[in-house]
Parts: structure tokens; C-alpha cells; sequence
């Protein structure tokens, strides 16, 4: 299905004085993003009003310092908000995953008219998209079939398919990664209405499913010279501290779920009206055992999230040593070992944490109705961005061998 371009996304409602980390005005929009979520996952409700609250709050503005116009959140307070963010919809969070890296490459550019440029956008609430991976025979990184090539008349030409598009069928641009002509690599951030853009909400993955993370196709795409970015030698990038943001990103998502979790055990346990004739008391709300499984939950999601915003505090280390653009490389080190660390620890729980929603529940837990299933569901697609047992080898090869880590985004 291609984007309806009419869609009340294109709008653009910029509030001078953008929420902030811990405000009221935050807590009232994530209450309201919050509101029929889960009827929205299970009835594959196309989540464009709350992506479009989201932006009237200027949300996406949450890392821009103030002098610019953005709420000036550490990189902390940027993650316990996205926690939350994930905890009210865990599809609008995972949305939005592009459009924040798309801010940290601005805030930390050491090109100025670049980055006056991007922080432009940003600042006039439009969201930023992305068409980096794709389903071919390459091996997944920095290999492209897409291209970008200089186009005679002036400017470039984009041609090629991306999937896992997430985010794009909601944004107003779309950056795109391509390969070069010599060997090299380029990049372009474009509108998602230029002629020849076309994304198809055609994400058919069993969770994460209202994200958009399907199909953008390029045919011919004008690209104007100051769209167009050299990306280099992709043998030679180093993502800085970019990588370990984008991963710990998805391990924040799912100490969201985690909470989601949480919650909906404390719900069912508390409308549960009878229980089991040979269980230890009259109802779940009295029973031992059940309210154990509700604290384990609980327990996890903590765990969870001080695991995350631990990490966090090495990935706001290498943004504070970030010099003319690049972070020291012992802060990108530090920053990349925490985020895999989280990830691997997290994935090793979190998926089980998940299911325990069923014993509180019982059978009438696992009725469709309820939506329950979502959680696991979430989780665990969140999870297949990177499979953990390659990061746990990678932390080893590191602690016995002093190797680095991959220079890729992707790791």
C-alpha cells in the first residue's frame, strides 16, 4: 500500500517551547499516547494521530540543546524518556528510532551549513525516516545494491528498493544510504513526496507491527547537491558513538514492554475474581505465588532499565568527548561494550519476563481479545535487530584478545 501523502503527518504544528524530560505536558501526551494502544497493535491501527501529538509537542526535539530550539535532554533523560515513550506504545517508540539518530549526526556535525541545515529541520517538527537496509544477497552492513550516481543535468540520481524501513511511512524525509559508482558510499536525506519515493506499509513481522518497517522503492530519484553527503570508503567508517545509540535504543524499547508487562500483570491480577479450587488462597490478588510472579516481573523491568540508562551513561561520555565531529575511541569503545553488554543481558531475560504475563493470567489470559501475546511478540522482533550471541562473542573477543568492535552501525 503506498503512503497516503495527505496523511495529517505532513502538517507541521511547531510549538515554540518543546516538552521536556519529566514535565507535566510530557506526562499528559504520554498518557494520551497510551490510551487504546494495545487495541491499536491488535486491530494493526496505523498509529499516524499520536505520531502526529508526538510532533505538535516537538518530540522529536528532545537532544537539540535549548540555544537551538530542542529540549537540551542528556543522554540519560533522553533514555528514561524513551523508556516511557515505550511503556505508553512500544510501536510509536520504535518509530521514532531513526529520526533521534538522525538528531545526534546533527548535533554532533562539524560541518556547519550541514548541520544548520538538518537542525532546521528538526526544529520545524519534521521527522526523519530511513532507507538503510536491505533484503539482497549482500551481506548485511555497509554493502549496497542501491545507487547514487551524479545525474548530468546537475545533482544525483537514487535508484534501488530498501525494506525495514521503520519510521518512513510516518516521516516527512527519508535519509538514504547508497552505493557509489568508484566503490564508495553515499548518502542522501530527502522528502518522502519526491517524485519516485514510493513506501508501502508491507511490514508483515509478527511483532512491532504498526512501525512502517517495510518496503521505500527509489526510481530515479532527483537528488539536489545539497541533499547529497559523502560517506566515504565503507571499509574505513567509524560510527563513533552512533552504533551503541541505535542498539541501546531497542534495549530501551523493550524495558518499555517490560513495563507494559508489569502493568497488565497488576491489572489481570487485580480483576481476577476466582482462582484455582487447590491454589493457596480464594484469589490471585491473595495467593503467594501469583503475587511472586508479579514481583519477578516487576524486578526484571527495574533491572532492565538500570541496565539501560548504565549504558547510557557511557554513550552521554563519548558525546561529551566528541571533538570536530568524532567521539575519543576510547569513549566509542566504552560505549559500544556497554550497549552490547545490555543487549546481551536484556535479551536473556526479557522474552521469559514476557511470558510470565500468562501464569498470573491463567487461560483466559491468552484470548485474543486481550492482546496480550503483543508483549512477547515485541520483544522479541525487537531483539532480531542483532542477534546477541554475535555480541557476546564480540565482548569476549574484546576481553581476551583486545579486539574491537565492529565499524558498522549495525553492531
Amino acid at each position: 500500500m503506498s503512503i497516503d501523502t495527505s496523511a495529517p503527518t505532513r502538517t507541521s504544528a511547531r510549538t515554540t517551547s518543546p516538552v521536556r524530560p519529566g514535565s507535566p505536558e510530557l506526562r499528559a501526551l504520554l498518557d494520551r499516547i497510551s490510551v487504546d494502544a494495545d487495541l491499536r497493535d491488535r486491530d494493526r491501527v496505523a498509529p499516524f494521530e499520536q505520531i502526529t501529538w508526538a510532533k505538535e509537542a516537538g518530540l522529536g526535539r528532545l537532544r537539540v540543546p535549548v540555544e537551538d530550539g530542542g529540549a537540551g535532554a542528556s543522554v540519560r533523560d533522553f533514555f528514561r524518556t524513551l523508556i516511557e515513550l515505550a511503556e505508553a506504545d512500544s510501536n510509536v517508540a520504535h518509530i521514532l528510532r531513526t529520526h533521534y539518530w538522525f538528531v545526534e549526526q546533527q548535533i554532533t556535525s562539524p560541518d556547519p551549513e550541514a548541520k544548520a541545515r538538518g537542525l532546521a529541520l528538526i526544529t520545524d517538527d519534521k521527522l526523519v525516516g530511513n532507507g538503510f537496509s536491505e533484503q539482497s544477497g549482500k551481506a548485511v552492513g555497509l554493502s549496497f545494491e542501491t545507487t547514487i550516481a551524479p545525474d548530468p543535468a546537475g545533482g544525483h540520481r537514487l535508484n534501488g528498493e530498501k525494506f525495514y524501513s521503520t519510521g518512513t511511512l510516518y516521516s516527512d524525509y527519508t535519509q538514504i544510504w547508497a552505493a557509489v559508482p568508484d566503490g564508495t558510499i553515499a548518502g542522501a536525506v530527502i522528502p518522502i513526496d519526491r517524485e519516485g519515493v514510493t513506501v508501502e506499509d508491507d511490514w508483515d513481522g509478527f511483532g512491532q507491527r504498526l512501525t512502517g518497517t517495510g518496503t521505500t522503492r527509489l526510481d530515479d530519484v532527483h537528488v539536489t547537491d545539497e541533499e547529497f553527503f559523502d560517506l566515504g570508503d565503507p571499509d574505513e567508517l567509524d560510527p563513533g558513538y552512533n552504533g551503541a545509540f541505535l542498539q541501546l535504543y531497542l534495549q530501551a524499547v523493550t524495558v518499555g514492554i517490560l513495563r507494559s508487562v508489569r502493568n497488565d500483570a497488576v491489572a489481570l491480577v487485580q480483576r481476577r475474581s476466582r482462582n484455582f479450587g487447590h491454589a493457596g488462597a480464594a484469589t490471585a490478588a491473595e495467593d503467594r505465588q501469583v503475587l511472586q510472579i508479579v514481583g519477578e516481573i516487576s524486578a526484571d523491568a527495574f533491572a532492565a532499565e538500570a541496565i539501560v540508562l548504565a549504558a547510557a551513561d557511557k554513550i552521554q561520555d563519548a558525546f561529551d568527548s566528541v571533538v570536530d565531529g568524532a567521539p575519543t575511541p576510547a569513549a566509542t569503545e566504552a560505549a559500544q561494550l556497554a550497549a552490547a553488554q545490555a543487549k546481551v543481558v536484556i535479551d536473556g531475560f526479557s522474552y521469559a519476563t514476557a511470558a510470565k504475563l500468562f501464569d498470573v493470567g491463567g487461560a483466559s489470559a491468552t484470548q485474543k481479545v486481550h492482546n496480550l501475546d503483543r508483549h512477547w511478540r515485541n520483544a522479541r522482533t525487537a531483539s532480531t535487530h542483532n542477534p546477541s550471541f554475535l555480541k557476546a562473542s564480540a565482548i569476549g573477543d574484546h576481553e581476551v584478545n583486545g579486539a574491537g568492535f565492529p565499524g558498522n552501525a549495525y553492531f
